[in-house]
């Protein structure tokens, strides 16, 4: 190709993209995905530690748990339209400033009413977080890449916070330094509380609101935002809840985010069953988080590389949302028949790679048929899958592994041993149930008819 015959927008990103800005904000969405992981997972070491101090049961566990699934889902909604009415610097760094403040009521806190009560601060401060870094993407990353950038910032960096939690929390400073668990719990707060006044302090909404920003890089999403032009600054909700594929969607990430639950509320709980410590606990506890990292991390790239492949993103879409989850339940009967705890969290390594491989497929979907509202259509999804996240651990996970739970004489002291397996045939379940959906998904056709498809 001839330099007279490339694209204006080519040389725009051939030439001036991405800058030192574009890095910046690239920087800033994937450590606040990192550190709304790394803080949520915190409750893999939690959960043992409230069991062992205040003897809790299972189903007392997870009704802790749950409140943070209430006020995350409730608040989806509403935290999308705020951001895409408002814009995500200020919406965002409170909202990291906020759901840090609550690890620290949580940890300050000593009775189950406190517990529950900080839960539902945490769960209402993260709700918007994933709304308004989809909102991010969109209005910072052009289409060509922007599965893969949304793949490393939600599942790469996400999930990678995830796997650090247990290291950092478990096994560097309640082992390694001895801190009791409260107050490794504050201290990681701190670091979020850091976190939200750098990102109010660097972040601008867009590349029209930042000057540091050349005018050729503004050019790079004139475009889009022009053939979206005739799209209202707020969703018509009664038109979006008739979109069949938001419809599909809605369905597959209840079953989904059902599914995954276990990864946050049960893993902690489940490795020490098997008679490591808590420092190992750590270790073996993070693979399958860092599993689904690199899973995002390579789901977003394949998902770009099939589009350009294919040509379609319908078929794009569906391979990559279909093929991890059917590839992961396959898996998931090989690793949980592994005898060696190592064996089983490489078992659960390669589950998670494959399972969380469609997560950026759900990221660029939203924007495929949001586009300006994709913070608004995003928070609808992750609603419904917190939905699923509530209802599975409170009406099913708890009472099952009660259920599954008997009393055993071990090195002469009476321990209530439960049996984990049944679990996880729900959870192969489920992910069938997402890959079905996926497969009849359809990107092309956008929620408002003034977006391009």
């Amino acid at each position: 190709m001839s330099p007279h015959s490339r694209s204006p927008q080519s040389e725009i990103i051939g030439q001036t993209y991405p800058t030192r800005i574009h890095k910046l904000v690239f920087v800033m969405a994937s450590v606040t995905s990192l550190m709304l992981y790394l803080h949520r997972y915190t409750w893999a070491v939690i959960r043992p530690e409230l069991a062992r101090e205040y003897g809790y049961t299972n189903t007392e566990l997870e009704q802790i748990f749950t409140f943070f699934n209430i006020t995350y889902a409730l608040g989806q909604i509403p935290g999308g339209v705020i951001c895409d009415y408002f814009g995500a610097r200020v919406f965002l760094s409170s909202l990291i400033g906020g759901w840090s403040l609550s690890l620290i009521l949580f940890a300050v806190g000593g009775s189950f009413a406190t517990f529950c009560i900080a839960r539902l601060i945490f769960g209402a401060t993260q709700a918007g977080a994933y709304p308004s870094l989809n909102s991010v993407s969109r209005n910072w990353f052009p289409p060509a890449n922007r599965t893969t950038m949304q793949g490393f910032v939600a599942s790469f960096a996400g999930r990678a916070g995830g796997a650090l939690a247990p290291i950092i929390m478990a096994t560097v400073l309640m082992s390694y330094f001895g801190f009791h668990w409260k107050a490794a719990l504050m201290i990681m707060a701190g670091a979020g509380i850091v976190l939200a006044v750098a990102f109010f302090a660097l972040y601008r909404n867009n590349p029209e609101e930042d000057q540091r920003v050349s005018e050729a890089e503004r050019e790079l999403f004139r475009a889009e935002n022009l053939a979206q032009k005739s799209q209202s600054k707020v969703l018509s909700f009664k038109q979006a809840l008739k979109h069949r594929t938001l419809q599909i969607m809605v369905f597959a990430q209840m079953s989904n985010a059902g599914a995954d639950i276990i990864y946050t509320s049960v893993l902690g709980s489940f490795f020490l069953s098997k008679g490591i410590s808590i420092a190992e606990m750590g270790i073996y506890a993070s693979f399958p988080l860092f599993g689904g990292a690199l899973g995002g991390l390579a789901g977003g790239y394949l998902n770009d590389f099939f589009i350009r492949l294919t040509g379609s993103k319908k078929r794009a879409r569906r391979i990559m949302g279909a093929s991890g989850k059917i590839i992961a339940t396959i898996c998931l009967f090989f690793a949980i028949s592994q005898t060696s705890v190592l064996a089983l969290a490489i078992g659960l390594f390669i589950v998670k790679f494959f399972s969380d491989w469609s997560q950026p497929t759900v990221w660029g979907t939203c924007t495929d048929i949001g586009g300006r509202h994709s913070g608004t259509v995003f928070s609808i999804v992750n609603m419904s899958g917190n939905i699923g996240a509530v209802l599975v651990p409170v009406l099913l996970l708890g009472p099952l592994l009660d259920g599954f739970a008997t009393a055993q004489i071990v090195n002469g002291v009476s321990e209530v041993v439960t049996n984990y397996y049944p679990m996880f045939v729900v959870v192969a379940v489920m992910y069938l149930i997402t890959a079905v959906c996926w497969m009849t998904v359809d990107p092309s056709r956008p929620i408002d008819p003034g977006q391009e498809a």
